[in-house]
């Protein structure tokens, strides 16, 4: 089947009425490929947390820092990552083979959106690989089984497992850190898992059900952690310095622009670890 053909499938599936977090985050970034029900629930963020802007942006550029160091510094050059929204600039294939033309990356994500969007724009380098594909990270096993996957990645080489914004549209119940670990069993010694992820650590002023109310009618519910809860899903791995902390502070760059932010975080943690 062409990628036509799968675009214009995953475009009858698109519900433009129940707001999608991809598209939210769309929309937060500036972007243009939302719809209203996505643009209400980003407001309804934004109304309870000025500074939600600014914070989606840092969370964002600490995914490019952490894919430079792996690319840069250690030599990873085969990426899974999987809730990677839609596609906007600084995105990891564009990241990594900056540095390493050859790299290889396969992009994850459950809207379909991401999907129509994504195989029109997310082109690589000749001498690399980079492709997209429709699954959802509650199926782990139909993701590494999955022919794209397959063709792209080797699994007996190091992969650098991109889970960034996306675990906290995980619940309790849906297991995630057994999601995880299925991930992590999956590739070598090695390997390096980056993850970011939702807390309200730092705005004990808020409370659970008010910052999760505007994803009462998404696709995905919102489950912020504590610190102590998303260094659960490392267990086994070696962290890089600095460790889990805030995105802002993980290895900041001094030649990349630190936009203030209302109220001084981004409420999300971020880290880097490496399978022994």
């Amino acid at each position: 089947m062409s990628d036509l053909t799968d675009a214009g499938g995953a475009a009858l599936r698109i519900n433009p009425h129940i707001p999608h977090p991809a598209r939210i985050y769309d929309y937060l970034l500036n972007g243009k490929d939302n719809f209203a029900s996505d643009r209400e629930a980003a407001e309804a963020l934004i109304k309870l947390s000025p500074g939600t802007r600014e914070g989606v942006r840092a969370h964002r550029a600490f995914l490019r820092r952490a894919v430079r160091y792996l690319a840069a510094e250690k030599g990873i050059a085969q990426y899974l990552d999987i809730g990677t929204g839609i596609p906007t600039q600084g995105n990891t294939h564009e990241i990594a083979q900056e540095v390493n033309p050859a790299a290889r990356v396969v992009y994850v994500d459950n809207d379909p959106i991401v999907l129509v969007h994504g195989r029109a724009l997310l082109t690589g380098t000749p001498a690399g690989a980079t492709t997209v594909i429709e699954a959802d990270l509650r199926q782990p096993d139909t993701i590494l089984s999955h022919s794209e996957v397959q063709d792209v990645l080797d699994f007996d080489r190091p992969v650098g497992v991109i889970l960034a914004g996306v675990l906290h549209f995980i619940t309790d119940r849906e297991g995630p850190y057994e999601l995880v670990e299925r991930l992590k069993g999956a590739v070598p010694a090695g390997s390096y898992l980056l993850l970011s992820h939702i807390t309200l650590d730092f705005a004990p002023q808020v409370s659970r059900d008010d910052f999760t109310k505007p994803y009462d009618n998404s696709t995905a519910s919102m489950v912020p952690r504590t610190r102590d809860e998303v260094l659960r899903f490392f267990d086994g791995w070696q962290f890089v310095d600095p460790g889990l902390v805030e995105v802002v502070e993980w290895r900041p760059d001094e030649h990349e622009y630190q936009e203030p932010i209302p109220g001084g975080h981004a409420w999300a943690y971020g880290g880097l670890a490496v399978k022994p």
